[in-house]
């Protein structure tokens, strides 16, 4: 107790001494598990069941489907009613759906129209939940511990990518898939239980009521977050680097295989290296907090994310590219978590579950430039339509910071 005591006191953990923002942080901490053991779990499920790769692919393609349609009206719920009914809600939902999924195994029953029904309501539930836990948390630590608050999700979020698929692993090596999706509803459970023992102040409670129309709830988030230059230029900062430098990772098979020959184990290791640049810009994150000059280190850090890619693109050593695959980690953690910490800083309370929304959908953006770098690459090859995309971002960025003046000034 006295060494969690003392962790707590260190200023890159300040935010961890809110018990709200606490149970809060150990909920999400426990879904972001779940959802890296779920992509394993659930592509290698889906391969074994059909030895197609084109299937692994639909499942995964079909659950950007409900961030698109449904994203809006759930940011617009989480302002509406109470954001911790919404969570709870959503985690109910999503450990029967890992319940099912492990009975169907368990009993031989599972088929592939099983997975892909239970992907779709999964990305529903996280749909649901995404907004509202966003949202949540600028209500559980004061305005000053903000982007502490943050960053230590975002370094959460970096230790499940870095554990939760080599548990996957030895789960199903040991116990089959239905081991993964066991563990998965426990993991589950656990973030329900966590969320249900807040005892969240008038903040957290209150909502904006439900006498307007949805529809025009919605729009109204819409026309708020266009409006709000703040928010509006965070937004198209995360969509840029969603679009056109984040996609780069659909190629990685080909780098790893075709241009770096260093085959699948070597893949794995440039996604550890990309882990590790990630962590270390959460720590830094966590640890510098509030006192960040925000605005311009989003807009350099995602210019930092473009020309990093590039170089990625362009290397033919490996240990170069292990170095350069450090460093575009480091850069999409720093503008990702300072972006989201502008948006939340500058949004009223009352938009706050409609703006997370609308940021949220840079899944979707994401899925769209792993399209267009897919197409490009059949063009001119992986190399090059990774370094178009990756110079487009950046250029991006410098057209922002012209056009934009503002945004350079923003804290």
């Amino acid at each position: 107790m006295k060494l969690t005591h003392r962790v707590r006191q260190l200023r890159t953990f300040e935010a961890l001494q809110h018990r709200e923002f606490r149970l809060l942080w150990s909920a999400q901490a426990a879904t972001s598990l779940v959802t890296w053991m779920d992509q394993v779990a659930r592509g290698w499920l889906i391969y074994e069941l059909t030895n197609s790769p084109v299937q692994l692919g639909l499942v995964r393609g079909i659950q950007a489907i409900p961030i698109l349609l449904f994203a809006p009206v759930a940011g617009s719920l989480a302002d509406r009613y109470a954001r911790q009914t919404q969570i709870v809600v959503a985690h109910i939902l999503d450990g029967l759906l890992h319940t099912l999924v492990a009975v169907f195994i368990l009993t031989g029953q599972v088929q592939p129209w099983h997975l892909y029904t239970t992907a779709f309501g999964s990305a529903v539930v996280q749909t649901l939940l995404q907004p509202a836990r966003a949202a949540m948390l600028a209500d559980t630590v004061p305005s000053t511990l903000l982007t502490n608050a943050i960053g230590l999700n975002s370094i959460g979020f970096n230790l499940a990518r870095s554990t939760g698929p080599a548990l996957a692993g030895i789960l199903i090596a040991t116990y089959g898939t239905a081991g993964s999706y066991v563990v998965q509803a426990l993991c589950t459970l656990l973030a329900l239980l966590w969320t249900m023992r807040m005892r969240p102040s008038s903040a957290l409670r209150t909502s904006t009521g439900h006498q307007t129309p949805l529809l025009q709830s919605v729009l109204a988030g819409w026309t708020y977050s266009w409006q709000n230059e703040a928010v509006r230029i965070g937004l198209l900062i995360a969509m840029v680097a969603a679009l056109c430098i984040a996609p780069f990772n659909t190629l990685l098979p080909v780098f790893a295989r075709d241009l770096l020959s260093i085959g699948a184990s070597g893949q794995g290791v440039l996604l550890t290296a990309m882990g590790v640049g990630a962590l270390c810009s959460a720590f830094l994150i966590a640890s510098l907090g509030h006192q960040l000059p925000r605005g311009i280190l989003m807009l350099g850090g995602v210019l930092l994310y473009g020309l990093s890619v590039v170089a990625f693109a362009l290397s033919s050593s490996f240990p170069l590219s292990l170095g350069l695959m450090t460093l575009v980690g480091l850069a999409h953690v720093s503008s990702h978590a300072l972006v989201q910490t502008v948006i939340q800083t500058y949004t009223q309370a009352a938009f706050r579950g409609r703006t997370m929304a609308i940021f949220h959908m840079n899944q979707v953006v994401f899925t769209l430039g792993s399209l267009l770098v897919g197409a490009l690459a059949a063009l001119v090859g992986a190399r090059w339509a990774v370094t178009m995309m990756g110079a487009i971002g950046a250029m991006l960025m410098i057209g922002l910071a012209i056009v934009q003046p503002r945004a350079r000034s923003l804290r």
